[in-house]
């Protein structure tokens, strides 16, 4: 896959794709490796996200409010 900024439903998309190849246990050891690495960039890159975007719930939540409330998101 060609080196390039994905959105995060790409990334994740990509990392389940990764998962289930190296899931069948038929990579070979290099193929298994290069997957390997790609999906923890990948992982690293979504949690980025994930902490950028609970960032701007606190924030906006404390916009609205006037003070800081922290509650758990559920979708």
């Amino acid at each position: 896959m060609i080196k390039q900024e994905m959105n995060f439903e790409r990334s994740l998309t990509r990392l389940e794709e990764i998962v289930q190849e190296l899931e069948t246990g038929n990579p070979e050891l290099q193929r298994s490796m290069v997957l390997f690495e790609e999906g923890v960039a990948l992982a690293v890159a979504c949690r980025e996200e994930l902490d950028r975007c609970d960032a701007r719930i606190t924030v906006l939540q404390q916009q609205l409010n006037g003070e800081l409330v922290t509650e758990d998101f559920e979708a």
